[in-house]
């Protein structure tokens, strides 16, 4: 199995890539296949200059690359972009964004999970913990470093369906 990588800060270039919710779902769409700038916008509904704007952004902040040009159904050369997956191991990039910002990730989260329907669920785990500041960062530490373990080796099952998921813990609002 191959060796986790580090987790390292966000650069500010990085983090303010991240902070709007349109690049965090192209970001997300090119990390399950190469996509094209016209294919972004005909999936995301949006004008395709829009979508440049993000994908250049994105580019630049070196999270999302250019991938080999192809031919296209039509026969024209295709530029697509895929997601290198370089957020994965950056500690915390929206910590210190606002609320709203924060939350984006569920928000796109959920967005798929629609998208994709009921039968797309493969496993889920319910529950409620009472745990101290500690405790939330001890559990968050041995939950990142499973999943590290299996992105760093997920080159290896491309062969295999892509399975989504997103762990979140929130504080319960009394009823």
């Amino acid at each position: 199995m191959t060796e986790p990588r580090r987790r390292r800060p966000a650069t500010p270039r990085e983090a303010k890539a991240l902070g709007h919710p349109l690049r965090l779902r192209i970001m997300r769409m090119c990390l399950v296949e190469e996509l094209t700038n016209k294919q972004l916008a005909d999936r995301l509904d949006r004008d395709p200059g829009t979508v440049l704007h993000h994908v250049r952004q994105l580019v630049a902040a070196g999270l999302l690359e250019q991938a080999p040009v192809r031919t296209g159904p039509s026969g024209a050369l295709e530029k697509p972009y895929r997601s290198n997956n370089e957020t994965w191991w950056l500690d915390g990039p929206l910590a210190g964004a606002d609320a709203e910002t924060r939350f984006a990730p569920i928000e796109i989260f959920q967005e798929e999970l629609a998208a994709s329907g009921p039968d797309s669920v493969a496993v889920h785990e319910k529950f409620l913990l009472h745990l101290s500041p500690d405790e939330v960062r001890e559990l968050d530490r041995r939950i990142l470093a499973v999943l590290d373990e299996y992105v760093a080796s997920d080159h290896e099952r491309l062969d295999r369906p892509a399975l989504g998921g997103i762990f979140v813990l929130h504080r319960v609002k009394p009823s």
